[in-house]
């Protein structure tokens, strides 16, 4: 078969990675936990300029050592970031991504992971716009740190 005539444009996650402690920290301090069948996710806003225009989405996987040995949390990752590369067009622009999977991740079908997967990238592109309007609720909400 000549791969001239069939093309496998392969997307990467690898430029899209939250790396630094710092910005996951930071997530965690601005976002709120939401849940889904099998992982919690948190969804930040990026902190910009005023000027800026949003820039590209960064996504985050944490799997503790509570998952399992360390080759079911490789494992348990390399699923999720093909689940993830397979959609990240779906990824809102703009907005830190954090996934902390459960271990019935690694036993699921690949199918349902990825449907998953799919209904929270559309559910976080329909809160995007809610980060336009900090209401004054969610400030009070958050103590300032010490």
């Amino acid at each position: 078969m000549n791969s001239a005539s069939n093309p496998v444009q392969r997307k990467s996650l690898t430029d899209l990675r939250l790396r630094k402690h710092a910005d996951y920290a930071r997530a965690y301090m601005t976002a709120r936990k939401r849940l889904s069948a099998s992982m919690s996710w948190f969804l930040a806003p990026q902190p910009t300029d005023a000027a800026a225009r949003p820039s590209a989405p960064r996504v985050g996987l944490t799997v503790g050592k509570v998952m399992g040995k360390a080759h079911e949390r490789n494992r348990i990752k390399r699923r999720m970031r093909e689940a993830l590369r397979r959609h990240v067009d779906l990824m809102p622009a703009g907005v830190d991504l954090i996934f902390h999977p459960r271990r019935i991740v690694l036993t699921m079908e690949f199918a349902k992971l990825e449907a998953e997967i799919v209904r929270i990238l559309e559910q976080a592109a329909a809160e995007v716009p809610r980060f336009a309007k900090p209401s004054a609720a969610r400030q009070i909400a958050r103590p300032a740190a010490s």
